[in-house]
């Protein structure tokens, strides 16, 4: 296994040092300030301290970069390179006791996605790629399955919020899906199915109405993992569109064809 490198080890220490009262807030949830911030998006002093934390610690490392990061916070910096923060991907699950969301940091240079660190702070699973290098959770290097066809697959979704709608067409897209997989499954946390697909813990994944924070870090450590991230459409950008597929190439493909077949605008 390559050792992780200086940028590696920037995020890690921004993602661990944002973890710590992260973990503690976890415990004591009563206590926890909450905001609705739409029909169906919640925002902690959590996720408020986390994203303080992580942007003080990144911009410490690296001045001069730009910020994107979900809690209104967006900075151009030096306009080649940006960092794409998630600081709790997964909130609702947080919120509700559920141990299952993420830390997720993303380093944007001139456009590409060239560095990610995701980190289950409750599992203490940290997922991290970088261009050209592979991926890894912990010391672990990853690999997608062998997985060639959706027969036998077992696919993560995500769920369209209800002020979003799109009920019908989300249906009918699960419906051709479920008759031709093994199983599919749905977690709550963009970042985390992207990592699952990277580790091989599923063979693919789709969701719509995301942002580019719930999905950077994750997509590369896909890709590095051996994998595809395509667009719900040909030749479309996830992180501009918001739709995303992801999964061994095969299926990712087979994904692709299917949930188009659904959808009478494709």
């Amino acid at each position: 296994m390559p050792y992780p490198t200086a940028l590696i080890n920037v995020m890690s220490g921004a993602a661990e040092k944002a973890a710590r009262p992260l973990r503690r807030d976890f415990g004591e949830i009563e206590n926890l300030q909450v905001s609705l911030k739409g029909p169906d998006n919640f925002v902690t002093s959590a996720d408020l301290r986390t994203q303080e934390i992580l942007h003080r610690e990144l911009a410490r490392a690296r001045p001069g970069y730009g910020f994107l990061m979900e809690e209104g916070l967006e900075e151009a910096g030096d306009g080649e390179h940006r960092w794409i923060v998630d600081p709790v991907d997964g909130t609702l699950n947080f919120l509700r006791g559920i141990p299952h969301f993420a830390i997720s940091i993303a380093l944007e240079r001139a456009g590409a996605i060239v560095g990610a660190f995701v980190l289950d702070p409750i599992k203490h699973e940290a997922y991290w790629a970088e261009k050209g290098r592979g991926a890894y959770v912990n010391d672990r290097r990853l690999r997608i399955t062998p997985r060639t066809t959706l027969e036998g697959a077992v696919v993560a979704l995500g769920l369209p919020h209800r002020s979003r709608g799109a009920h019908d067409l989300h249906l009918s897209r699960q419906r051709r899906i479920m008759r031709k997989v093994a199983g599919l499954r749905r977690f709550g946390a963009a970042a985390l199915d992207l990592c699952y697909v990277a580790s091989g813990r599923v063979d693919g994944y789709w969701e719509t109405g995301l942002n580019p924070w719930d999905i950077a870090g994750g997509m590369l450590c896909v890709t590095e993992a051996g994998g595809s991230v395509v667009g719900l459409r040909k030749n479309t950008c996830p992180l501009i569109t918001g739709e995303v597929i992801a999964g061994t190439p095969d299926v990712a493909i087979a994904l692709q064809d299917c949930l188009m077949e659904a959808d009478p605008h494709a």
